[in-house]
């Protein structure tokens, strides 16, 4: 008897909260309710994980660093946003890499407002994004501002939906899965024959800047709710 009125206020909690908070999840030892976009969004960072994973081992063996989870900048102090979440992080022969991943679907092109990429619907229906090139402008300049010369950094930003068409017109750090070998062998062959980046060197660099712990992620995602 014990258990079945167990299970009937557990089965009721959840009604209540989800009809309560239509269009997210929460449960009782959350703090803040995980919403569709946001688990689109991680769907998105998992596939694109994935790739960066896959495509680094195919061009550089073993001799890269890909940072496993979200990694927390301060590139912002005594502002009401100092801090920023860098999606991926990779660190290869020739450059330090940050990615932002968008999983939209839709035709995205580019908009005639700056910083902004034009996302159209199945429906037709338009609507201006911020672009993740300008989303990442800061992060990379945080790096470059603070890592050595002789080490390049660079941003792109990441489509990883099929259901994404992306504009030819749109700038070729823009990408969508498929295009990762090919945009990290261009910038292979930019980097040419200068000397390698050390990579732990520059991986104990990186870590210096930022912060991967449960407690800065969680910071950070409270303060941009």
């Amino acid at each position: 008897m014990f258990l079945e009125l167990l299970v009937a206020a557990g089965a009721f909690y959840f009604y209540k909260h989800k009809r309560k908070n239509a269009g997210a999840i929460e449960w009782p030892w959350s703090k803040s309710p995980i919403t569709r976009a946001d688990a689109v969004g991680a769907a998105g960072e998992r596939q694109a994980q994935a790739k960066l994973r896959e495509t680094l081992n195919w061009l550089c063996g073993n001799n890269y660093y890909l940072h496993e989870g979200p990694l927390i900048i301060e590139h912002a102090p005594g502002t009401d946003f100092p801090t920023a979440e860098v999606d991926h992080l990779a660190v290869t022969p020739f450059g330090i890499f940050v990615f932002e991943t968008k999983n939209w679907s839709g035709h995205i092109s580019p908009s005639s407002t700056p910083g902004m990429l034009t996302r159209t619907g199945r429906n037709g229906k338009a609507e201006d994004r911020r672009s993740p090139l300008e989303q990442n402008r800061t992060k990379v300049a945080f790096f470059r501002s603070r890592l050595p010369p002789m080490w390049p950094v660079a941003g792109a930003g990441l489509f990883p939906s099929t259901e994404a068409n992306l504009a030819p017109d749109l700038h070729s750090d823009l990408v969508s899965l498929d295009d990762l070998p090919q945009w990290f062998r261009t910038r292979r062959d930019v980097f040419g024959a200068k000397p390698a980046v050390d990579i732990p060197r520059a991986v104990t660099a990186v870590r210096m800047y930022a912060d991967s712990s449960t407690a800065a992620v969680a910071a950070h995602k409270q303060r941009v709710r």
